[in-house]
């Protein structure tokens, strides 16, 4: 019989230092590491490291992060966006660009003249490294067979590198054991949404 795998809470490492730097992100990074705009909108895709790039400027501009902006009320966003100056800026992050979720017109006119800073897709490298830290903020350590394997068989994407870690952690768990290519197989053979 299988071990259950106990619901753990994993703290994800957000220090500067934690933050993996790459091609997809080097102009984002570049931009916030300067002398803060008033506004600024980055948009990235899930998992692809907004909230900690927001977290990370907040503390060094003393600015305000509003996370998920397609998930906050237009009102408060478009008030925030009012109040911001360059002595209190402000960092929105969303998944896509305004106009795919914009309805307040007077909003959708100030969120299209604020510089906007894009996360660019993955690479190969970047993926491996991610998949790498995942691991680590999850207490795992990985082979580099492992990570290879994994790499060339899942979908391109932060998200699936982000739910491949979840998956293998918890399938090493619950087989007492630990996440090797054999086991990745078999849990990617069983994942078909993850594969590429």
């Amino acid at each position: 019989m299988g071990q259950l795998p106990l619901p753990l809470a994993y703290r994800a490492a957000t220090g500067a230092n934690d933050f993996i730097h790459a091609a997809a992100n080097a102009d984002v990074v570049a931009w916030l590491a300067g002398a803060p705009a008033a506004r600024t909108l980055l948009v990235g895709p899930s998992e692809s490291g907004k909230s900690h790039l927001g977290r990370l400027f907040a503390a060094q501009h003393d600015a305000t992060l509003i996370d998920d902006v397609e998930t906050v009320d237009q009102e408060v966003l478009f008030h925030a966006w009012n109040a911001a100056t360059t002595a209190a800026p402000v960092l929105f992050t969303a998944r896509v660009l305004p106009r795919q979720w914009v309805t307040l017109p007077d909003l959708g006119s100030r969120l299209a003249a604020t510089p906007t800073l894009i996360i660019g897709p993955p690479d190969d490298a970047l993926l491996a490294s991610l998949l790498v830290k995942h691991f680590a903020d999850r207490g795992v350590r990985v082979a580099a067979d492992v990570v290879a394997f994994v790499i060339a068989r899942i979908e391109r994407s932060f998200a699936a590198v982000a739910a491949t870690a979840v998956a293998l952690d918890a399938a090493a768990l619950a087989a007492g054991r630990e996440v090797t290519v054999p086991l990745a197989r078999t849990v990617l053979d069983g994942q078909g949404d993850l594969l590429g």
